[in-house]
């Protein structure tokens, strides 16, 4: 039996101090902060639950003025800890975050230098801080790791993105499709495959190799999907397993669900709708509600769901080809 809700993320605040084009949480100045002691609260729940591994998201986590405290704590509790970040803060903050205990770091790069991606986030010097910061993560013992959003206006920069972040050291890398309220068109798919295919079918012993599924498919039929409806690639029918391994914390709005790609503000209490984070006011994870969400959309997630990330989308059809895979490198 394999053990599940290994894998906690909690969205920790939503304010930015980045501009990205396609984030909702561009330049937000939202107050919420989750805090430290719901994170008391939170986790000796999410010990009993069978959480291992904890990543806090945002808007941007290094915005918290209690980041460091949060990670010094959930490393305490048994947590392998992780946060992913725009980068810009992260240089001055490395080392109070190694000394923590962050095992992971995810920086977000778009372009192979500071003269596209910069652009792409509308903020000066983003790329510069952010591969600084992974470079002194990395010296400091810290796992570093690269989230790339990856589109028409960027996909042919991914080759020389590759030769860039393997000679920083970088040791995994995702390209996540970019997702618009609109579809997304490229000119000319077939040269998406020509300069992309080389990423993926690299020799990983020498290059960094990108994680889990093509962001533009693996198959003919994610392929047509990808390019004609810009759905980007889920996990293969019959089942979902990422609903198996994730909890995925809103914090501001109180509530749970089992994959960070679900659309987790739809209102009401129904499946889309996630499950509450306190019942009666007490924190309470694994829960009938929470586990219907999960058993729904384990059952009709490949079909319903615009899209997985990558990596969510290959570890899925991994465990469902394996039976199990490793966890997940923090």
């Amino acid at each position: 039996m394999r053990e599940r809700h290994r894998y906690l993320f909690i969205r920790i605040l939503e304010a930015c101090n980045a501009d990205c084009f396609m984030c909702e949480f561009a330049l937000s100045r939202d107050a919420y902060r989750f805090s430290v002691e719901d994170f008391d609260e939170l986790l000796p729940k999410a010990v009993g639950a069978g959480v291992r591994y904890v990543r806090f998201t945002g808007g941007e986590p290094l915005m918290h003025r209690d980041v460091v405290e949060l990670v010094r704590r959930g490393t305490a509790a048994g947590m392998r800890m992780s946060l992913i970040t725009n980068g810009m803060m992260l240089p001055r903050m490395a080392e109070r975050l190694a000394a923590a205990g962050l095992a992971q770091v995810i920086v977000s790069l778009d372009g192979a230098s500071g003269a596209t991606h910069d652009v792409y986030r509308r903020s000066p010097g983003m790329f510069d801080n952010g591969l600084t910061g992974l470079r002194a993560a990395a010296a400091l013992g810290v796992l570093p790791r690269v989230n790339t959003v990856v589109g028409p206006h960027n996909y042919t920069e991914m080759p020389e993105l590759q030769k860039v972040l393997t000679a920083a050291g970088v040791v995994q890398w995702e390209l996540s499709a970019l997702k618009l309220d609109r579809t997304i068109t490229y000119p000319d798919p077939s040269h998406v495959r020509e300069v992309c295919d080389p990423l993926y079918d690299a020799d990983p012993h020498t290059v960094l190799v990108p994680l889990g599924k093509r962001f533009y498919g693996d198959t003919a039929e994610e392929r047509e999907r990808y390019f004609t409806e810009s759905l980007t690639p889920r996990a293969s029918r019959p089942l979902c397993h990422v609903v198996d391994d994730v909890i995925y914390l809103d914090g501001r709005f109180g509530r749970m669900y089992a994959c960070s790609c679900l659309p987790h503000r739809e209102a009401g209490d129904g499946p889309a709708g996630g499950a509450p984070l306190r019942e009666n006011g007490a924190v309470a994870l694994d829960t009938p509600v929470f586990r219907a969400h999960a058993g729904f959309f384990r059952a009709h997630g490949p079909e319903l769901c615009s899209g997985c990330s990558t990596t969510a989308a290959g570890y899925s059809d991994d465990v469902a080809r394996l039976g199990t895979v490793p966890p997940w490198r923090y």
